[in-house]
């Protein structure tokens, strides 16, 4: 098994002055549930080199069983501080990708060609495409073969407007991934407030938030070993 991670280049959060990234449980637990069953990873970004860490995501209180391995491998840091540039990649070398969250997607991912376009090969290849939390943001402007938004008509989640209420960044983010994911015609569906919640259409894999992470993984993990 090949799969490829996609991680935000992304490290402003708005005009707060504030740091963003990726979340490091998203990435961190859909690792090791994936590495620990024999897949090779291979981890890009839109411009190659460091992924920023969320330092929100980098706290005790944030902190899980997956975040606490990622902070003693050695390996898997060196992995993040040297990701691969997305446009040289092809969807072709993989069996599936797989998008973390965390804000910065919100302001690369959403609109970048390069992985529009690769999100969109992969899909026409029928593998296994997966997002969790605010990774979604990924699919804005994806489009199916009929050249109408991937995400119309099929059930999805993401991370949902009464998170981003809580977390007090409605007002700050580009676009709340919820509505977005309705404007595009996906049929939106989430569970209480940060409980897991993962849905799937096909090969379309989405999760809500970052407890939804694991389940994210093991749903693709399925997908792969059909």
């Amino acid at each position: 098994m090949k799969i490829l991670f996609v991680l935000t280049s992304h490290d402003q959060l708005g005009n707060t002055g504030k740091k963003t990234g990726f979340w490091v449980e998203e990435f961190a637990s859909p690792y090791y549930t994936l590495l620990d069953a024999g897949a090779e990873i291979t981890v890009a970004t839109p411009k190659g080199g460091a992924a920023p860490i969320d330092p929100t995501s980098d706290t005790p209180s944030a902190s899980t069983a997956a975040t606490e391995r990622f902070k003693k491998d050695i390996e898997a840091q060196g992995v993040i501080k040297n990701t691969l540039s997305l446009a040289t990649l092809k969807a072709e070398d993989y069996d599936a990708v797989f998008y973390p969250g965390g804000h910065g997607p919100l302001w690369d991912l959403a609109d970048d060609g390069t992985s529009i376009r690769l999100i969109e090969t992969f899909y026409a290849q029928e593998k296994p495409i997966a997002f969790v939390c605010h990774a979604p943001a990924a699919l804005k402007s994806v489009k199916d073969m009929h050249g109408n938004p991937l995400v119309r008509g099929k059930q999805v989640t993401g991370f949902s407007n009464s998170e981003e209420e809580a977390v007090q960044l409605t007002n700050v983010v580009p676009f709340l991934v919820e509505d977005m994911l309705k404007a595009n015609g996906g049929i939106y569906s989430k569970e209480q407030d940060w409980l897991p919640f993962v849905v799937q259409d096909g090969n379309l894999i989405t999760g809500q938030n970052p407890a939804s992470s694991s389940l994210v993984a093991t749903k693709l993990l399925g997908e792969l070993q059909k």
